[in-house]
């Protein structure tokens, strides 16, 4: 496994690996990795020769107010693990390197990047596009490599892709879940122990409602404020339930579409999503 920690010495690594015919694929992380993380890793090495393990926190996407300073940061854990999987390479940069003067060239989305997540974190998929764009211009992989638990950043990185013209396949990973339910996530730390219990009554809400949805239940909105008002009586603050397409997240009106929900319970604002399949 190589590490590196600039731009130029990856993109030589890179050159010389790209001059051998093999392909490279992107995992892109926040670091901290758990197993949700490290499944993208897994996808990823079953689909091309090279594999790059991005390590870097972002401060483009914590909105004002957010957890940028307390995120939880362990590189030494995180390159153990990755050398257990036998990651090719892995990219640690501090953020002077990506962002050397400042942030003054932007990305957004515009049909995706204020609702939901994006109403109540504004400027956050600003900062996911954008970084996201500088990682596929860094690292030109053939293949990146996105979990499928942040569905709303999922489908921004599809559409960026799309509408720039950039030359990478971009795969979705299902989501990695506790034996609980719970979706796995980094901010899963900011629960108590009691807390982690009561999270998993999210992704058991959404199951409901994908059941009631399966068994022929049209009423969109009222399952969307019965959910909303049971996740309120278990504990939850939620931001949102939404019954939405799961390819543009409009309107439901084709034969997939997707549950997506985000809740606090505690300090810890938790996203949770489930696709179902119609056949109207």
């Amino acid at each position: 496994m190589q590490l590196y920690k600039t731009i130029p010495e990856l993109r030589e690594a890179l050159s010389s690996i790209r001059q051998t015919g093999k392909s490279v694929g992107l995992v892109p992380t926040m670091g901290n990795l758990h197993e949700g993380h490290l499944s993208l890793v897994s996808i990823a090495q079953d689909n091309v020769d090279v594999v790059v393990v991005t390590l870097f926190v972002n401060p483009g996407q914590f909105v004002e107010g957010e957890d940028f300073d307390a995120y939880p940061r362990t590189p030494d854990a995180d390159l153990k693990k990755l050398k257990e999987m036998q990651v090719d390479i892995v990219f640690m940069p501090d953020v002077s390197e990506i962002y050397p003067v400042g942030l003054n060239t932007e990305v957004t989305v515009p049909a995706l990047d204020s609702i939901f997540c994006g109403e109540a974190r504004p400027g956050h998929f600003k900062g996911v596009a954008t970084i996201v764009t500088k990682l596929f211009n860094i690292v030109q992989a053939d293949v990146a490599v996105f979990g499928e638990k942040d569905y709303q950043q999922l489908l921004v990185i599809r559409r960026l892709v799309e509408d720039l013209n950039i030359p990478v396949h971009i795969i979705g990973a299902p989501i990695v879940r506790e034996a609980s339910g719970l979706a796995m996530s980094s901010r899963n730390q900011y629960l108590s122990a009691a807390e982690r219990k009561q999270a998993a009554r999210l992704y058991q809400c959404l199951q409901k409602m994908a059941l009631a949805i399966k068994r022929g239940d049209k009423n969109f909105d009222a399952l969307e404020q019965q959910s909303l008002q049971e996740l309120t009586d278990a504990g939850f603050k939620p931001d949102y339930v939404r019954i939405r397409d799961a390819n543009t997240l409009g309107s439901p009106r084709q034969e997939k579409i997707v549950i997506i929900a985000a809740a606090w319970l505690g300090s810890a604002r938790l996203i949770d999503n489930v696709a179902v399949q119609t056949y109207d």
